[in-house]
C-alpha cells in the first residue's frame, strides 16, 4: 500500500508512528480520537499502512498503542480498542487509553479492559494524560501529552510521499535499467540484432532519481544527527524504520545500474555514431563513384575554339560546386574519425581505420580528376589563345601581302620590308608557341589514360589529339605559305630597292654631268699664254672629257639597269621617260662645249706656236724676211680666235651659252691682242731693217 492512493485519508491524521518509543524500545503508536465521529474502515486503513513501515525486527518488540479519547466517547474507545484486536493483535503489547479527568469512572467499571487481556491479547490500561509519563518516558511523548517529542504530521507525510516516490521510481529504474543492462552484455551481434528492442531510455531520468534520492538520505541523516546532538526526537523514518538503509541501499544499486547504463549508452551511442559515419561515408563514396565521376566521364572534350573552351570551364566549374559540397561532407568525416580514433577504443579501430582510408582515397582520386580536368581545360584554353593570336597575325600578314606596293623611295621600302620582316619573325615565335602548348597539351591527354574515369577514353583522346594536331597543321601550312609569299615580296621589294637606287644613281650621274658642264663653261676658260701651256690645258680637257664620258656612261647603264627592272617588276620606271632625256640632252650640251673648247685650245696652240716661232727667229736670217704669207697666217689665226672668243656655245634647243665671265674673255682677247702686237712689229722690223738700227 502507498501513501499517495491513501492519501486523503492519512491526511485526517487518525492514526500516526510519532517516532516515540516505550521502555522496551518498541514503537509508539498514537490514535487521536476527535470529537466528530471516526470512520473505523478508514481507521483500519490507516492503521495497516503504518504498521506496514516498520521492519519485522521493530514489529518483534511490540507496539505500545496510545488512544487519545479525551476528545470522544467511550464506545468509541472501546470500538477502537477492539478493532486493535482485529488489525494488530500480535504486535500490540500495551494499549494505552487516554481518559478525560473523572468522566468515565462510572463506565469503566461496566468493562474492565484488564479482565479481557487474554481474551484481547494485550494490556489495555485507562489513564490520564499527566499519568501517562508512569508508563512512556516523556522524552518519547509528543506535545500532546506533555512530552518533548516532536512530530509534524504534514511533513512526516510529504517526506514519506518523498520516500516512497524514490522508492518506487528508484525499484522500477532499476529493473529498466538492469533489462537495458544485461540485454547489452549479451554480445555485439545479438544487440545489433535486438537493437530495436534495446534502444530505449529509462521511463525518468536517473539523474533526477540520484537527486531526489541524495536529497532524501541528506535529510535523514541531517534530521538523525540534529535528533542525537540536539536532544531532539527522531524521525520515523530512521534506522529504525529501515528507511536511511533503504535509501543508501537503492542508491548504490541505483549509481552502480546508472555506472552501467552510462558506459552502454556510450558504446551505443559510439555504435550509432560510427553506423552514422559509415552511412555518410557511403553516400559520399557513392555519389562521387557514381554520379560524381559519370559527370567526367561526361566531359572530356577540350573545345574547338576559345568560346567552346570557356563554356567546358563554365560546366567543369558547376562539377566542381557540386563535389566541393561533398568534400566538405569529407572534411567533416574526416575530423570526426580523427576525434574516434583519439579516443583510444581499441576495437573499433581498425574498422574506422578503414572507413578513413576509403574515404581518402576516393576523395583524393575525384579531387585529383578535377584538378587534372581543369588544368586539361586550362591548357587547351591557351592553346586555342595562341592559335588564335597566330591566325591573327597571319591574317595580318597575308593581308599585307595582298597589298600591292607602292612605296615613294626606296626608305619606305626598306621600312615596309624591315615590317615584314617582324611580322614574320612574330609569326615564327607564335608558330613555336603554339608547338609547345600542343605538346604540352597533347601530354596531358595522353596522361589522361592513366586516370580512365572509369572507361576507355582513346576514341575521345583521338578525337582531341586529331583536332590539336590539325590546327598546328594548318597553322604551319598557312605560316608556309606566308613565308612564300613574303619571299616572293622581299625578292620584289628588293628590285624596287634597286630601282629606286638605280633611279636615283642615274639622277645623280644627270646632276654630276651638269655640274662638270657647268664647270667647263665657267672655270674652263684659260687658253694658255704659250704654246706649251696650252697643250698642257688641251691634255687636261681630255681627261675632264674622259671623266664626263665616264659618267655618261654610268648613267646609261644605271638606266638600262632600270629598264630592265621595270620590265621584271611590269611596272613602269621614271628614269625612261625624264633621267634619260635629262642625260642625253645635258650629255649632247657638255659635247658640244667640250668641242667649242678643244677647237679653241687647238687655235690657240696653233697661234703661239706660230708667233712663238717668228718671235724666236733671228732678224739676220734672209729666209725669214720674205715670209709674209706665216705673218698672214698668224694674223688670220688671231682674229679667228678673237672671233670665237665672243661667239657663245649654240646648243640644240637654241639656247646660248658663254665660256666664263666678259672679263675673263677680255683678259684671254688682251692677251692674244698683245701677242698679234708683237708679231706685228717683229714683221715691220724685218721689212725696216735701218728703223731698228736708228732706234738702236
Amino acid at each position: 500500500m502507498e501513501a499517495s492512493v491513501i492519501l486523503p485519508i492519512l491526511k485526517k491524521k487518525l492514526a500516526f508512528l510519532s517516532g516515540g518509543k516505550d521502555r522496551r524500545s518498541g514503537l509508539i503508536l498514537t490514535i487521536p480520537l476527535c470529537l466528530e465521529q471516526t470512520n473505523m474502515d478508514e481507521l483500519s486503513v490507516t492503521l495497516d499502512y503504518l504498521l506496514s513501515i516498520p521492519s519485522e525486527k521493530c514489529k518483534a518488540r511490540g507496539f505500545t498503542v496510545i488512544v487519545d479519547g479525551r476528545k470522544s466517547q467511550w464506545n468509541v474507545v472501546k470500538t477502537v480498542v477492539v478493532m486493535l484486536q482485529n488489525v494488530v493483535p500480535a504486535e500490540v503489547s500495551l494499549v494505552c487509553v487516554v481518559k478525560p479527568d473523572e468522566f468515565w469512572d462510572k463506565k469503566v467499571t461496566h468493562f474492565c479492559f484488564w479482565k479481557e487481556k487474554d481474551r484481547l491479547g494485550f494490556e489495555v490500561i485507562l489513564v490520564s494524560a499527566n499519568k501517562l509519563t508512569r508508563y512512556i518516558e516523556p522524552c518519547q511523548l509528543t506535545e500532546d501529552f506533555g512530552g518533548s517529542l516532536t512530530y509534524d504530521h504534514m511533513d512526516w507525510l510529504n517526506k514519506r510521499l518523498v520516500f516512497e516516490k524514490f522508492t518506487k521510481e528508484s525499484t522500477s529504474l532499476l529493473d529498466e535499467l538492469a533489462l537495458i543492462n544485461n540485454g547489452s552484455d549479451k554480445g555485439s551481434q545479438q544487440e545489433k540484432e535486438r537493437s530495436v528492442d534495446l534502444n530505449f531510455l529509462p521511463s525518468v531520468d536517473p539523474e533526477t532519481v540520484l537527486q531526489t534520492g541524495h536529497e532524501l538520505l541528506s535529510e535523514l541523516q541531517q534530521r538523525r544527527f540534529n535528533g542525537s546532538d540536539g536532544g531532539v526526537s527522531w524521525s520515523p523514518m530512521d534506522d529504525e524504520l529501515l528507511a536511511q538503509p533503504q535509501v543508501m541501499k537503492l542508491l548504490d544499486s541505483l549509481r552502480e545500474q546508472y555506472t552501467r547504463y552510462q558506459e552502454v549508452c556510450r558504446q551505443r551511442s559510439k555504435r550509432t555514431q560510427l553506423e552514422e559515419i559509415q552511412q555518410k561515408v557511403m553516400q559520399v563514396v557513392n555519389w562521387l563513384e557514381g554520379p560524381g565521376s559519370e559527370q567526367l566521364r561526361a566531359q572530356w572534350g577540350i573545345g574547338d575554339s576559345i568560346r567552346a573552351s570557356q563554356a567546358l570551364q563554365q560546366k567543369h566549374e558547376e562539377i566542381e560546386s557540386q563535389h566541393s559540397e561533398w568534400f566538405a561532407v569529407y572534411v567533416e568525416l574526416n575530423q570526426q574519425i580523427a576525434a574516434l580514433l583519439n579516443a583510444g577504443d581499441e576495437e573499433d579501430l581498425v574498422e574506422l581505420k578503414s572507413l578513413q582510408q576509403q574515404l581518402s582515397d576516393v576523395c583524393y582520386r575525384q579531387a585529383s580528376q578535377l584538378e587534372f580536368r581543369q588544368n586539361l581545360l586550362q591548357a587547351a584554353l591557351e592553346f586555342h589563345g595562341v592559335a588564335q593570336d597566330l591566325s591573327q597575325q597571319l591574317d595580318g600578314l597575308l593581308g599585307m601581302l595582298c597589298v600591292d606596293v607602292a612605296p615613294a623611295d626606296g626608305a619606305s621600302i626598306q621600312q615596309t620590308l624591315k615590317l615584314l620582316e617582324e611580322k614574320l619573325k612574330s609569326v615564327d615565335v607564335g608558330l613555336q608557341g603554339l608547338r609547345e602548348k600542343g605538346q604540352g597539351l597533347l601530354d596531358q591527354i595522353s596522361n589522361q589514360a592513366s586516370w580512365a574515369y572509369g572507361k576507355d577514353v582513346t576514341i575521345e583522346n583521338k578525337e582531341n589529339v586529331d583536332h590539336i594536331q590539325g590546327v598546328m597543321e594548318d597553322m604551319q601550312l598557312r605560316k608556309q605559305r606566308c613565308e612564300d609569299m613574303v619571299d616572293v615580296r622581299r625578292l620584289k621589294m628588293l628590285q624596287m630597292v634597286q630601282l629606286f637606287k638605280c633611279e636615283e644613281d642615274a639622277a645623280q650621274a644627270v646632276e654630276w654631268l651638269s655640274e662638270l658642264l657647268d664647270a667647263l663653261l665657267k672655270t674652263h676658260i684659260r687658253l694658255g699664254d704659250d704654246a706649251q701651256e696650252t697643250k698642257v690645258l688641251l691634255e687636261k680637257h681630255r681627261k675632264f672629257v674622259d671623266v664626263a664620258q665616264s659618267t655618261y656612261d654610268y648613267g646609261r647603264q644605271l638606266l638600262q639597269a632600270t629598264v630592265v627592272l621595270c620590265q621584271s617588276l611590269r611596272c613602269t620606271s621614271r628614269s625612261s621617260g625624264d633621267t634619260l632625256p635629262r642625260l642625253n640632252r645635258v650629255w649632247k650640251q657638255f659635247t658640244i662645249a667640250s668641242e667649242e673648247r678643244v677647237h679653241r685650245l687647238e687655235m690657240a696652240i696653233a697661234f703661239h706656236s706660230n708667233a712663238e716661232k717668228i718671235l724666236q727667229d733671228c732678224p739676220e736670217e734672209p729666209e725669214a724676211i720674205n715670209d709674209e704669207e706665216q705673218f698672214d697666217e698668224i694674223e688670220a689665226v688671231g682674229k679667228s680666235l678673237l672671233d670665237r672668243l665672243t661667239v657663245p656655245v649654240v646648243y640644240p634647243d637654241g639656247t646660248e651659252q658663254y665660256f666664263g665671265s666678259p672679263s675673263d674673255m677680255a683678259s684671254t682677247a688682251e692677251h692674244i691682242r698683245d701677242r698679234m702686237k708683237l708679231v706685228n712689229l717683229k714683221r715691220q722690223q724685218l721689212r725696216h731693217p735701218e728703223m731698228v738700227t736708228t732706234e738702236s
